[in-house]
């Protein structure tokens, strides 16, 4: 919901002037306001000021202002005004229903306290509050009040729910109070429900929650526990004030809260459960909102002001108008107001449970409303203004009939619902097929209904009770019928036009008229009139239906009219007649259904007799003596002429009054009348019993008299039960057969066994039971008689199926079945369907049993029977109950069997009737092919929009995704929000031209308003300004370029709306927006000088001036100079057009403008003369124009301009002579020029300067030759060298010195190094001369300077040249002069073999200091290797700082992969080598026999072993001797990896098959010199697979028995590979070969310690002499080497 400004009722005043209070009357028709003058205002409900009056103080000795009105309120008749006031009172104004009534004071009520609010809840006392805390209410009608609780704290608000039941009071310390009148059933709590954090002025009470707000500008809703759920908080908004009031719609779905400046509207989301985000309506300068008040319909909310005004808003959802006659207004989801146009009466349809009203119709000659919500339906009578609601789930498919003005009547897939207009409950429903409004009659006061069950039964059905209350079966299809409105007796005619009559109570049926073609009641009364071919036919009493007033007519009778008295019967023959009907007998029918018997004598006593009159009688003696009123009766029975019955009455009335007189009761309960009233009524068994009550003496006497009647009077029936109870049983028999009665005689007979045994009796009995159709009493007497087969034969011709098939069951066994279908078969045509379903199952009829279902409704029923049977059977069904399903709404259900049925496509058209687009389509797209779901759902799409249905039609083209389609449709139909909507979701790219395309479409349909939206949309506000301009609607182009383009735009619609009205007009608009000298500006400037002009001469002449001058400059644009002249003469400015004249060189013109108008101008027009002299070449002209004008120094300036210097000087000189010197220093200023000529022109000066001998001048000169002068760097290369040698020559040292600190520098620009040394060693500046030699890389120069002038600068020079060789990358050239520095360059560069090779040229300390630095690269590179290179080719010096290179390198060779083989010969004998040199160095050093000394030994040995077992491995004959040396490596596992040289042993001895260590473990090599703690390697030596093939094979091993697993011992009992002997400790030595000890045949070198086996020696020795290895000699040699010469060599190598 939103707000829109209607109107202003009230104007606002300048000062405070607060609207107290205001308020509407329940009727809408009504508003009150209350202003600061304490008047109150009676407004209509269109705003209009109608009525006032003023209010009075509680004490006029107090004056009128001694209070202020704190809150008024209406009664619930509209009649009463409440008014509380600040002088602790309330006063009830009577205001009258009429405008102008007298205002006077009916009630008032006097309290203890000021009071500070109040309202007054509909049927329920006036409710206030007071500034002591009190909440008060005030009986209107006893006059008093009373507390209704009390606080301790001031009422700041008072605010009711919408139903009025209930309360809330608002209090100074936030606390919020609820109270009740009725709670309605929601079970809410009473008393203090919440605490607001501040005082909640601003309070409302929904139908949802609790919403308060006050000065910390807050919003807060709390619910109805109390507890908050929702916060808006503007208290960080500084354009928000503190909220001063709030009010609630009379939905109850939204609120208004009212601030300064603006209006905050809540609505509530019942699918969200919370109030929406507020929408804000901010009304620049309304101030603060004092008072709000919402008219009761829903319709209008008004808001009065702290300056006195008072605003009326809309406050609708939308509104429609509905068929050009009602006016519908949503004014909440909830809430409809139905207003009829033509007499301005109005409906306010709501709904109670709160839900959202879909739509509202107006149907039944436009007497009746019918809305739907999503759960109820909403009826109305706008005549009787009575509304109903009721829940209501219906397929859309309803009929309705408002035949009958207190019944609706609702007709839904077979179900005919009844809702009373004004009742809230469905009335009742029953299930018919037939819906005609003439097959259905129901009556209002009594709740009956008669209807159809099928075309030939008429139901009566008890709508209160439920109760059927009888069933006619008629023989022929009835085609109409109507229940009189005692509901006692029914009219109905079938298809042969035949009339019956149905009395209810007796269950009658007679036929009264046949060939009718029109009956009615009389509207009434129990009158019928009816048509019998040329008769017209009427009963005035239907008690006596033989009874028939006749009249012949001619023609047809149309209508029957009863107005005023009179009862007239239309006939329309050739001419229309009434016929009039006689209203005494008609009003005698009337006074009998009110009772008032004595009015229907006096009415039959005004009547001749007759036969309607004798039957009128004897109807009112029966109702009277029904009623016991003796004397109606009495008086009838004498009408009639009935004497005796006349006698009887007033006798027995005479014996009641007897008696009442005697005993003071009700004579009537008499026994004595009793009997005579009993016996009046021949109802003589009553009158026995009553007598024998009071035992009667004439018992005996009456008894015969009373059966001598019944036999007289032919009741035999009667006769027969006085013989049954006297037990004579066959006499009683006998007279039950003779009455006719054989089913009586049968009950009696089959009471007595002595009666069963007489065959006779029985047969006479079964006979007569047969002959009369009482086949089941018959098959009854047969089956107790045990003739079976006559019993079966009787229950099957009455039908008797039960019988039958419990006879079957033990007398004929194989007839069940058959009798179980016949059984069915009969209730199907007995329309019993639902009972025959069983029937059928019972007898295998599956097919009828489905059928039977079907047409029972017994829709599960069916599908259970279904699911047993086969497909092909099923699906002929599926689809009957596929179409139920889907008219009761179950479309899940009706679409399975859709499916099950193979019809897909009346699936799919449910859904889409059903507005279930999207089910539709998932099913469509299930079962059928993408176009053909296209295709149908664009026809539905298309039907649906012929239907005006856009809304699913549009869901249906997007369900296809065709939402073009949609949008071509709403367009089609000028839906454009809708259009939009659409273009937006779906093609964004193209919104603004939609809205352009639109906008241009709605201006030539002159619709300008939704032009102008679409328009500013599109942002093409300007369109929208220049439509209005061409519509010449200027408010609203003005409006629109305000909103959108601000206020330049503004402005500009502003300037054009006034120059289209031109004069006084355009001057007072202007004045109105205040652009008056704004607009005179534009136009001035915009060139609309006529308008400029006529603005200014009428509102602002001192603009005339101004226009003048622009209008001026304006025609000197356009050239056209003597009208531009005219102008600025007259805009004051003669200047300004010499100035023109000038500018466009007319000196004639400007001469004379000057000499007439401005004489101080005659010089300037000279002045431009002479410029213009100048330009043209004319220099003696000019130079005479500026001497007559007195302006030489121009003409020195131009003279200058134009490069004409000599002339300059001359003028100068001889008019200026003060400005000589300066011009002449502008003069070698300007020679500075680039020009060659300037240049030229300097050195001509420089050379004169010097050959005058002004050397100071000359230098001067030339060194003002730069490249700036000239592009000639040569020139310039000379000026400076010629500057530097007269300054040398000629000038001082220190003048010399200072040409040369600027010469130097700039030949060293130009890369003249060597002049510029020159020239610093001319003036001794050695320092300076030297720096020149180096820039131009003359070293040689700068090194014989520095040693021949200054040889303190030597260093100087060789540093630089050092630095200058680093710089230029020239190792080669600075090992010359810094070999360190070189040898570095070379490391940086990367170059390590040159610096090594530099350095070998140098002395070994600084070649190994370079060796160890390429090594330590090539260690941290992980080339060790490498490194192991650098050393065998340089040696390996004993220096300490190398010695963690040798053992990196050891540590990375050792561990290699891959070095276990003959290939690594090389590798190992090179880092043998290497540790031969270290330790041969070290012996000669400080470090001899030093702890690193014998570890590098030890790694000496290590190495040897390794080659040489490399060399052996060679050799199949040396492999016990590489395997000896594996294993002597075992000794040394506390310096080389362990695992890998145990592996490396293992294999070895494995490959020779000697002692094995692979089956050993640590402990078995205790007592040997291998290490038992040995360091683990960082990381494993041998790869996974390495390592799992010899855990597999040590596994083997050691699961063989053969092989032993101990270490081969000699004869020092020690392991043969040992050196220490276990036993004795003594150390052997190793051999050099194998690394064993030697024990015997001991070989001894030179070297002391060093020892061979001989064997081993030899074995080696001839192994090198047949191979010939390079590889074993080279072991030889090494050990030659190392130990020395053996003493008896064997062989020398050649």
């Amino acid at each position: 919901m939103q707000l829109k400004h209607m109107k202003n009722l009230l104007s606002p005043q300048d000062g405070a002037a607060k609207i107290c209070a205001m308020a509407w009357s329940p009727n809408n028709q009504k508003m009150a306001v209350v202003t600061a003058d304490r008047v109150v205002l009676l407004f209509d409900e269109q705003g209009e000021k109608r009525d006032k009056f003023s209010l009075k103080p509680a004490d006029s000795k107090y004056g009128k202002k001694s209070y202020t009105v704190k809150g008024i309120a209406f009664s619930s008749d509209n009649a009463k005004l409440a008014v509380g006031q600040t002088d602790n009172i309330i006063y009830v104004y009577k205001i009258g229903d009429d405008w102008g009534d007298k205002k006077v004071i009916c009630n008032k009520f006097v309290q203890q306290s000021a009071v500070t609010c109040l309202i007054w809840p509909p049927e329920q006392p006036i409710i206030f509050g007071l500034a002591d805390g009190k909440v008060r209410a005030a009986n209107t009608k006893t006059n008093k009040s009373s507390t209704v609780y009390g606080t301790d704290s001031y009422v700041v608000s008072l605010a009711a729910n919408p139903s009025g039941k209930g309360f809330l009071s608002g209090h100074a310390d936030g606390a919020i109070v609820r109270f009740f009148f009725d709670d309605e059933g929601s079970g809410d709590s009473q008393g203090k429900v919440a605490t607001h954090p501040c005082p909640p002025y601003a309070l409302a009470f929904s139908q949802n929650s609790i919403v308060a707000a006050g000065c910390d500008k807050r919003i807060i809703a709390y619910g109805k526990d109390g507890r908050s759920f929702q916060h808006f908080d503007y208290s960080r908004d500084d354009d928000e004030h503190e909220f001063t009031t709030a009010v609630c719609s009379p939905s109850g779905q939204s609120i208004v809260v009212g601030s300064f400046n603006r209006l905050q509207v809540l609505n509530w989301s019942p699918r969200r459960q919370m109030w929406d985000e507020p929408k804000i309506k901010d009304i620049p300068n309304l101030y603060t909102i004092t008072a709000l008040a919402w008219k009761k319909d829903g319709s209008r909310v008004t808001c009065g002001t702290l300056c006195g005004g008072v605003e009326l808003f809309d406050c609708c959802l939308k509104r429609t108008i509905y068929k050009n006659k009602f006016e519908m207004t949503h004014v909440g989801l909830s809430q409809v107001i139905v207003k009829n146009l033509s007499n301005g009466s109005r409906v306010v349809l709501k709904s109670h449970y709160g839900y959202e009203i879909d739509e509202v119709r107006i149907m039944g000659k436009d007497r009746y409303l019918i809305a739907h919500t999503s759960d109820t339906i909403l009826l109305g009578d706008l005549t009787n203004n009575k509304l109903s609601e009721v829940p209501w789930h219906g397929s859309g498919n309803e009929k309705y009939y408002f035949d009958n003005e207190n019944v609706c009547m609702i007709f839904n897939a077979g179900e005919l619902a009844l809702i009373e207009y004004g009742a809230y409950e469905v009335l009742g429903v029953v299930r018919t097929e037939f819906m005609n409004p003439h097959l259905i009659r129901g009556v209002e006061e009594n709740k009956k209904i008669a209807y159809l069950l099928d075309m030939k039964t008429i139901c009566i059905v008890d709508l209160i009770s439920g109760l059927t209350l009888g069933q006619i079966n008629h023989e022929v299809k009835i085609d109409w019928l109507e229940m009189n409105e005692t509901a006692r007796k029914i009219l109905f005619r079938d298809k042969k036009l035949r009339l019956n009559l149905y009395d209810v109570e007796s269950q009658q049926r007679t036929t009264i008229l046949n060939y009718c073609s029109y009956v009615q009641w009389v509207p009434g009364s129990d009158v019928v009139v009816a048509q019998n071919r040329g008769n017209l036919c009427v009963w005035y009493n239907i008690e006596a239906p033989e009874r028939v007033t006749m009249f012949p007519i001619k023609g047809d009778i149309v209508d029957l009219e009863r107005n005023d008295g009179k009862t007239e019967v239309i006939v329309n023959g050739v001419t229309t007649i009434s016929y009039t009907l006689d209203e005494g007998l008609i009003e005698f029918g009337t006074a009998i259904d009110d009772g008032d018997f004595e009015r229907a004598v006096s009415f039959l006593e005004t009547l001749e007799m007759s036969a309607e009159t004798e039957a009128m009688w004897k109807t009112l003696s029966k109702l009277a003596m029904e009623d016991r009123q003796l004397h109606i009766a009495e008086r009838c029975y004498s009408a009639l002429g009935d004497i005796a019955k006349a006698r009887f009455m007033k006798e027995t009335f005479r014996i009641a009054e007897e008696v009442a007189k005697n005993t003071g009761g009700d004579g009537f309960n008499h026994y004595k009348v009793r009997a005579r009233l009993a016996i009046m009524e021949k109802k003589f068994k009553e009158a026995e019993s009553i007598y024998l009550e009071q035992m009667h003496p004439e018992l005996d006497n009456l008894r015969r008299n009373y059966y001598q009647w019944l036999m007289e009077t032919g009741q035999e029936e009667t006769a027969g039960e006085v013989k049954e109870k006297e037990e004579d049983y066959l006499a009683a028999i006998n007279l039950y057969m003779k009455a006719g009665l054989p089913a009586r005689a049968a009950r009696v007979a089959a009471s007595r066994d002595e009666l069963m045994s007489n065959s006779d009796l029985i047969s006479r009995i079964a006979s007569a039971l047969i002959k009369g159709e009482l086949y089941e009493r018959a098959g009854d007497l047969y089956e107790k008689i045990r003739d079976q087969q006559r019993a079966m034969e009787c229950f099957k011709k009455g039908k008797a199926f039960r019988r039958a098939v419990e006879l079957a069951r033990y007398a004929f066994p194989s007839e069940v079945v058959k009798l179980e279908e016949e059984w069915g078969d009969y209730l199907v045509s007995q329309k019993q369907l639902d009972a025959a379903i069983n029937h059928f199952i019972e007898a295998g009829a599956n097919t009828k049993a489905v059928e039977a279902a079907i047409n029972s409704r017994q829709w599960m029923k069916a599908v259970q029977i279904l699911e047993l049977q086969d497909s092909a059977m099923s699906s002929k069904y599926y689809k009957k109950i596929a179409d139920h399903y889907a008219s009761i709404g179950e479309y899940e259900a009706a679409e399975k069997f859709y499916v099950e049925a193979g019809c897909t496509r009346e699936a799919v058209d449910m859904y889409n009737n059903a507005g279930k687009w999207e089910m539709a389509h998932k099913l469509a797209s299930t079962y059928m092919k993408t176009d053909d779901v296209a295709t149908l759902y664009i026809s539905q799409a298309r039907q649906l929009e012929d239907q005006g249905k856009f809304k699913e039609a549009e869901r249906l083209y997007v369900a296809v995704e065709e939402p073009d389609l949609a949008i071509t449709m709403y367009k089609k139909h000028k839906n454009y929000g809708d259009m939009i909507r659409l273009v937006k979701l779906y093609h964004k790219d193209l919104l603004k031209d939609t809205h352009l395309h639109l906008a241009q479409e709605l201006e030539a349909e002159n619709n300008l308003r939704q032009a102008e939206h679409h328009f500013t949309e599109s942002g093409e506000w300007k369109a929208a300004v220049n439509m209005y301009r061409a519509q010449d609607m200027w408010d609203e182009a003005h409006r629109v370029a305000k909103s959108c383009g601000g206020p330049t735009a503004a402005k500009q619609v502003a300037y054009l709306w006034a120059k289209s009205l031109g004069g006084d007009s355009a001057v007072k608009l202007l004045n109105k927006f205040g652009l008056l000298e704004a607009a005179i500006d534009y136009a001035a400037e915009n060139c609309a000088f006529d308008f400029a002009f006529e603005l200014a001469r009428l509102a602002m002449k001192d603009k005339l001036p101004d226009i003048h001058l622009k209008h001026a400059m304006f025609l000197e644009d356009e050239g056209r100079f003597q009208e531009a002249e005219a102008e600025f003469i007259k805009a004051g400015k003669p200047k300004e057009a010499v100035l023109m004249y000038v500018h466009n060189q007319d000196w004639d013109s400007a001469q004379r403008v000057a000499e007439a108008s401005d004489p101080e101008s005659v010089a300037d027009v000279l002045v431009g003369q002479a410029r213009f002299a100048f330009e043209e070449k004319e220099f003696a002209k000019a130079e005479s124009f500026l001497l007559r004008a007195q302006r030489p120094e121009l003409a020195v300036k131009y003279y200058k301009e134009t490069g004409m210097w000599q002339d300059a000087l001359r003028v100068c000189k001889e008019y200026v002579p003060h400005k000589l010197q300066q011009l002449q220093d502008e003069y070698d200023r300007e020679m500075t020029d680039k020009s060659t000529r300037g240049a030229e022109s300097m050195l001509q000066q420089a050379r004169e300067w010097e050959s005058s001998g002004e050397y100071a001048r000359a230098v001067e000169c030339y060194l003002k030759v730069t490249p700036k002068l000239t592009s000639d760097m040569e020139i310039c290369t000379k000026c400076w060298m010629k500057a530097g040698d007269i300054a040398i020559k000629f000038l001082g040292p220190e003048r010399a010195q200072t040409v040369v600190d600027i010469a130097a520098p700039r030949l060293a620009e130009v890369r003249k190094f060597g002049a510029a040394a020159e020239m610093y060693l001319n003036v001794d500046m050695i320092k300076e001369a030297i720096d020149m030699f180096i820039a131009g890389e003359e070293w040689n120069k700068a090194k014989r300077v520095a040693k021949e002038l200054e040889p303190r600068f030597e260093q100087y020079v060789d540093d630089r040249y050092k630095d200058y060789l680093r710089n230029q990358g020239k190792a080669e050239a600075l090992a010359s002069v810094d070999v360190v520095g070189a040898l570095d360059m070379y490391i940086e560069k990367g170059e390590w073999d040159k610096c090594l090779e530099t350095a070998e040229q140098q002395n070994s300390k600084v070649l190994h200091k370079y060796a160890a630095l390429y090594a330590t690269h090539l260690i941290k590179n992980s080339d060790s290797r490498k490194a192991l290179e650098i050393y065998v080719k340089y040696g390996a010096p004993a220096n300490p700082q190398n010695f963690n290179i040798y053992k990196r390198i050891f540590s990375d060779i050792v561990s290699t992969r891959d070095l276990n083989r003959p290939e690594a010969y090389r590798v190992w004998a090179d880092l043998r080598d290497v540790f031969l040199d270290l330790n041969e160095n070290m012996t000669k050093s400080a470090d001899a026999n030093s702890p690193p000394h014998q570890e590098f030994e030890i790694m000496l040995l290590i190495s040897h072993y390794y080659a040489t077992r490399s060399a052996a491995m060679a050799h199949k004959s040396l492999d016990s001797i590489a395997a000896k040396l594996a294993v002597s490596l075992l000794r040394h596992t506390d310096v080389i990896p362990a695992d890998k040289a145990f592996f490396e042993a293992g294999m070895m001895c494995r490959a020779i098959e000697e002692g094995s260590l692979d089956g050993l473990d640590n402990s078995d090599f205790q007592d040997t010199d291998i290490p038992f703690e040995i360091p683990l390697p960082e990381k494993p030596y041998l790869t996974t697979q390495q390592n799992e093939e010899v855990k597999e094979w040590v596994l083997a091993v050691s699961m063989n028995q053969k092989v032993e697993q101990i270490l081969p011992r000699d004869e020092r009992n020690t392991y043969e590979a040992s050196l220490v002997a276990a036993d004795t400790g003594v150390r052997s030595q190793p051999c050099v070969i194998t690394g064993y000890p030697v024990l015997r045949n001991r070989l001894d070198f030179k070297s002391p310690g060093k020892v061979a086996n001989k064997d081993d020696w030899n074995k080696f020795l001839m192994a090198t002499k047949v191979s010939h290895s390079t590889e074993l000699q080279d072991v030889l040699k090494f050990v030659s080497a190392w130990c020395g010469a053996t003493p008896n060599p064997s062989y020398s190598f050649q």
